[in-house]
């Protein structure tokens, strides 16, 4: 059997276990919940990274992301506590996600500066060769284990360099990258309150200065809920959720200040968000071919895997007929990539949907009209949308205040922090300091 047959058979043998794992944790769901709702990871107190007298002499940097915060929102809604901190620092005009626009393959994008393609986080879902199983958000033991992320991401980086990091969420940061974590971390709960979150981080920035964290990670859901359950056009449902988490921030912007530490505090977001109508929505069920193939959906993007023996002219031969807002492409000549993709666990075949319109399960759909839903919000298309692209904002000691750029890529927000906090930047990243460089003031 060769290696290609292989893999075939082990891709069809994990998606059948996947399957059965899938109706027992429904069953098991509510205990797991239980279990670890209250987890807590701050890793083995007495070998705890502890900050060099040099890391003790270097800026503070609070990364935010604001899960699907789209780049307009301010300006439409303009919540105050935000808007006084561009004001008072700086800004891109919009800042570009990596293909696809999804939330995990984003956020290890802005942790490493490195695209999906190589950091290898390439979806929410996706089928690893190495691992010999298909990946998703919602298993915890895979969101854990470290085998599954590349890169350097900056808390590891940070650590490395004898520097105190910590985490009240982050994609990754719950994972032993390299055999690190960050010194203190949780566990994902979103049910946890955005003020215990402020809390604790503020808490973090009063430790001794052996303890202190130099390089903090942060992340609020609440505007990619509301988003996905009302869509981006529902002006009251985000409007008020805009003005409810810029409370959570102002509290942290005065908290921050009232330290007098040199803190940097970074506002990204790693997609936007754009409407769909349910008649919009293509039933995945209408491209499947489990004699041909396996997929993995989404939504924005089927990543097709082919059985053993079948040859991708032969999947494209199936699928291009089918062709009715969306296409088929070999994974190599996909739109949306910013370079043709080397990595496999892609598969052989790519089928993107037409923008505004989305894959999802019949079932799915049918519950949407039931329900009289009009529109919901999703993501995951190529960047060059604008409703995809996302925020850069930025405040502190080390930067410009009244400054904007032009829309930059996020791959590059990697670099900056390293820049702050004199870390060294990998030489294998995709960012470019150069890029983003000019929001920093100058050095003496």
């Amino acid at each position: 059997m060769n290696k290609k047959t292989t893999h075939s058979v082990h891709l069809y043998n994990s998606i059948m276990k996947k399957k059965v794992t899938y109706l027992l944790l429904l069953i098991l769901l509510p205990f797991i919940f239980s279990s670890c709702k209250s987890s807590k990871n701050i890793g083995d107190t007495a070998n705890l990274t502890t900050n060099s007298k040099a890391s003790r002499k270097k800026p503070y940097v609070i990364l935010i992301s604001l899960d699907g915060f789209r780049w307009d929102y301010v300006d439409q809604y303009k919540p105050p506590h935000l808007t006084r901190f561009i004001e008072n620092g700086v800004k891109t005009e919009s800042l570009i996600p990596a293909f696809p626009s999804k939330t995990f393959p984003n956020h290890y994008t802005i942790a490493t500066g490195m695209y999906p393609d190589h950091h290898g986080l390439i979806g929410n879902s996706f089928f690893s060769y190495k691992k010999d199983t298909i990946y998703n958000i919602r298993n915890r033991e895979q969101v854990e284990d470290g085998e599954f992320y590349g890169g350097t991401p900056i808390w590891v980086q940070a650590d490395k360099s004898n520097m105190v990091s910590a985490s009240y969420f982050f994609v990754g940061s719950e994972a032993n990258i390299q055999g690190i974590h960050p010194t203190y971390y949780h566990t994902y709960d979103g049910k946890i309150k955005n003020e215990t979150r402020v809390a604790e981080v503020l808490k973090w920035l009063d430790l001794p200065k052996k303890e202190r964290p130099h390089m903090i990670t942060m992340y609020f859901s609440d505007l990619d809920d509301v988003g996905h359950r009302y869509g981006p056009n529902n002006q009251e449902k985000i409007k008020n959720a805009v003005l409810n988490l810029d409370k959570n921030l102002g509290n942290l912007f005065d908290g921050v200040a009232a330290t007098g530490l040199d803190v940097n505090i970074i506002v990204v977001s790693d997609h936007g968000m754009t409407a769909v109508k349910p008649s919009h929505f293509i039933p995945v069920e209408d491209v499947t071919n489990t004699d041909l193939f396996e997929l993995i959906d989404n939504g924005a993007m089927l990543d097709i895997h082919p059985k053993q023996g079948v040859s991708v002219n032969a999947i494209l031969k199936y699928l291009k007929p089918k062709e009715h807002h969306f296409k088929a492409y070999k994974t190599e000549n996909t739109p949306g990539f910013e370079y043709a993709p080397k990595n496999k666990d892609w598969g052989s075949v790519q089928v993107i949907p037409d923008f505004g319109y989305y894959f999802s399960k019949t079932q799915r759909i049918e519950d949407m009209k039931k329900e009289g839903i009009t529109a919901v919000g999703v993501h995951g298309y190529d960047p060059k949308h604008k409703d995809m692209q996302g925020i850069f904002y930025a405040n502190g000691p080390a930067f410009k205040s009244g400054y904007v750029i032009p829309s930059t890529q996020n791959i590059n927000i990697y670099p900056l922090m390293c820049n702050i906090l004199g870390l060294d930047i990998p030489s294998n990243i995709d960012g470019n300091l150069d890029n983003i460089k000019s929001v920093l003031k100058s050095k003496n």
